[in-house]
């Protein structure tokens, strides 16, 4: 396990370093001005801007799996997806933002040569968003077996009827697709050979949009997080991805890279925040001294070090896992991330609030938003209890199998 960054990658974090520090940074206060406005649901114009210098900068679609058209592993990726995480709203300017970048590589990977031509190959090219729809109000959908949403066959169509909720981008005017996970065999005795996915154009009669739902009191708009009513909602049956029954086969495969996104975004959150409260603890006093002097700062600040660099050599070796092995055998090491940089980042986001007293918990410092996204990634892509059933599980047969091994060895 070499974490070193090749020339390549050195040279990639140096212009992102470099873009951040020259545009994103200095325009944070006019996306803050747009979000607040009551044109707050159209696309961010200072993000339009920056979209096409990132283009000019080779600093496009840098999530693109090497296997399907990209430059790089998940491990080369993984530090510049830092980077861009520094601001929550940076990645849509290189179009490496959730939930585009898992839907093109489900696209990429499952999509027919028409799929990848009508609606991957725009959003490549940053001229319309994406939804992902799998999450139901009426069932606990940590359970993805429990999806009530059906996909009823009718000749050369399918029929979709049913209520999804936090379908994150559904909200954007430039959202075009839902890529929609329903029912197509209910009875199949297979659970998990019940669901497919298909592609919904997100015009098609039927399908309405309910309301946004705020994250802690957030909107994120124009982005949205959207309760979404699809009923008799009719698609030609080339719509399906990579066929019937395979819609558990298609998530799992969506869902690792997801995930490493994720946490390496939560990990630039987390560095931004101790940056933060370093600035603020040497900037106050408090009982006759700086408070960076107090006894409780300096603990935090340490441990806040040692927590984002642990998760963060944690992440690279998911990502090198993931790039040597495959993400099915990675499958325990991407389950620990998902649980590890949530709560990580979420501490750290929390010690730099309070060393901010009243004002860490307002707008002005952007900690509360920085916080509340955090505490939501502990359900994205799947709750903690899940991925710590899986862990457990996992390790439980690995022990297993070490104490069975051992014990040949002794009979032997």
């Amino acid at each position: 396990m070499n974490f070193d960054y090749s020339p390549k990658v050195q040279e990639l974090r140096q212009a992102l370093i470099a873009f951040m520090k020259e545009h994103v940074y200095p325009s944070e206060h006019k996306w803050e001005a747009h979000v607040r406005s009551d044109r707050r649901w159209e696309p961010v114009p200072v993000i339009e801007e920056l979209k096409a210098r990132a283009r000019e900068n080779g600093l496009w679609n840098l999530w693109r799996p090497k296997t399907h058209g990209g430059e790089l592993t998940n491990l080369e990726y993984a530090p510049l997806c830092e980077i861009m995480g520094r601001v929550h709203w940076a990645p849509e300017v290189f179009n490496c933002s959730a939930p585009d970048t898992g839907n093109m590589e489900t696209l990429l990977k499952y999509g027919t040569p028409e799929h990848i031509r009508q609606w991957c190959e725009p959003l490549l090219e940053g001229r319309i968003r994406s939804a992902f729809l799998m999450t139901e109000p009426n069932v606990a959908s940590s359970d993805a077996t429990n999806i009530q949403t059906r996909i009823v066959r009718e000749r050369d169509d399918y029929v979709i009827s049913g209520t999804k909720w936090w379908s994150s981008g559904a909200g954007d005017p430039r959202c075009k697709l839902y890529i929609v996970m329903g029912k197509t065999d209910p009875d199949n005795a297979s659970r998990h050979s019940q669901q497919s996915m298909v592609l919904v154009p997100a015009g098609t009669p039927g399908v309405r949009v309910l309301r946004h739902l705020p994250v802690f009191g957030y909107d994120d708009a124009p982005h949205g997080h959207m309760e979404i009513e699809l009923k008799n909602v009719r698609v030609p049956v080339s719509n399906v991805l990579l066929g019937e029954g395979r819609g558990f086969e298609i998530a799992q495969g969506r869902l690792g890279p997801g995930r490493i996104h994720h946490c390496m975004r939560l990990i630039g959150q987390a560095e931004m925040a101790l940056e933060k409260m370093c600035k603020r603890a040497s900037e106050r006093t408090a009982f006759g001294r700086p408070v960076a002097e107090q006894g409780v700062t300096r603990e935090r600040i340490a441990e806040a070090r040692i927590l984002i660099d642990s998760a963060r050599f944690m992440v690279l070796n998911a990502a090198w896992k993931m790039d040597t092995v495959g993400n099915k055998v990675a499958k325990k090491e991407i389950a620990m991330i998902k649980v590890l940089a949530p709560n990580m980042a979420c501490k750290v986001i929390d010690w730099a609030m309070q060393v901010h007293g009243g004002g860490g918990v307002s707008d002005d410092f952007g900690l509360a938003r920085s916080y509340g996204w955090a505490r939501a990634l502990r359900f994205a892509d799947g709750p903690d209890e899940v991925h710590r059933n899986q862990i457990a599980k996992i390790e439980l047969g690995e022990q297993t199998s070490l104490a069975d091994a051992l014990g040949k060895v002794r009979r032997a």
